[in-house]
């Protein structure tokens, strides 16, 4: 026992503040939460104590998914994070495809592509919000001015206020912010290919397709894996964006993270833990699969 001791009792003495801290901010509060949704812990009077709080186990779940605007804000979450996880992957990969290769002035397009990576959602959400002002005709400000000016007034939309597609115009500033972030990604990944490989396939006469499909692209499998858990997770749980550009009020650009505050809010606090509970659970379908999968590859 005193052998066990020496040797684990160190580490354990050295951690045991950081697993502290992340018992009692992370897994206790998750606990914390799961417990309020589990409860009929609706109104203010609740909140405050003046009337007591009953166990309802899975019921705030089962009313929510019955809810046809909860289940419309998921819609719109699945919309806006296939758009987000697209295009930020699609141009950040273009655009570290370009750069990989020795271009002048390559590290100022870098810096350039990176910089949007630097401000906070909040502050390019009121920009965007000016961009895609959906005023159209005369008053038209933003992007549905600058149509009208260049004689493409045919591509003027209510952009963020569009009746059906309204999120997806709220994708547009997330891409833009985010495609440097995965430019980035992909360039170490690039460039932490040896050349000795590339040469040794193009002598084996591999052409620069094949160079790509056979050689680069495989290396850059985990760069692509990376990117996509970062960027799926942080559009699951987008929140400023949204709410720096739309109304929690506007039904077109709902997601389930505006439903918690509406929730929240309204001293419905089970229901804005509920709403938590089920971005916990569809983040960790994403997340803990790759980090077990990662897991095994350490090991290997």
């Amino acid at each position: 026992m005193s052998a066990r001791l020496r040797r684990y009792g160190p580490p354990l003495l050295l951690i045991s503040p950081s697993l502290i801290l992340v018992g009692v901010f992370v897994y206790l509060l998750i606990a914390q939460n799961l417990w309020m949704a589990s409860t009929d812990n609706h109104t203010a009077a609740q909140a405050n104590g003046r009337k007591p709080i009953a166990f309802v186990f899975l019921d705030n779940y089962l009313e929510l998914f019955k809810s046809e605007a909860f289940r419309h804000s998921l819609t719109n979450l699945l919309l806006f994070t296939g758009a987000f996880l697209i295009g930020a992957l699609l141009i950040g990969f273009l655009w570290a495809w370009l750069l990989e290769r020795p271009l002048p002035g390559g590290r100022l397009f870098q810096t350039v592509y990176l910089f949007p990576m630097a401000i906070s959602f909040v502050a390019s959400g009121v920009v965007w919000r000016w961009l895609l002002n959906s005023n159209q005709g005369e008053s038209a400000s933003g992007l549905n001015r600058l149509f009208q000016m260049v004689g493409l007034g045919f591509l003027q939309n209510p952009w963020w206020n569009h009746i059906t597609f309204g999120i997806l115009a709220i994708a547009l500033p997330a891409v833009w912010q985010l495609s440097g972030y995965v430019m980035a990604l992909f360039l170490a990944g690039f460039r932490g290919i040896p050349d000795d490989l590339r040469e040794a396939a193009r002598m084996d006469g591999a052409t620069e397709l094949q160079l790509y499909r056979y050689v680069i692209f495989p290396q850059l499998t985990p760069v692509l894996m990376s990117a996509l858990v970062i960027i799926a997770h942080m559009s699951l749980k987008s929140f400023d964006l949204i709410m720096s550009i739309s109304k929690p009020s506007n039904y077109q650009t709902k997601v389930p993270a505006v439903d918690m505050f509406v929730f929240k809010s309204s001293y419905d606090y089970a229901n804005a833990a509920a709403v938590g509970t089920i971005l916990l659970m569809i983040i960790a379908v994403l997340i803990v699969p790759y980090l077990i999968h990662q897991a095994r590859e350490r090991r290997s």
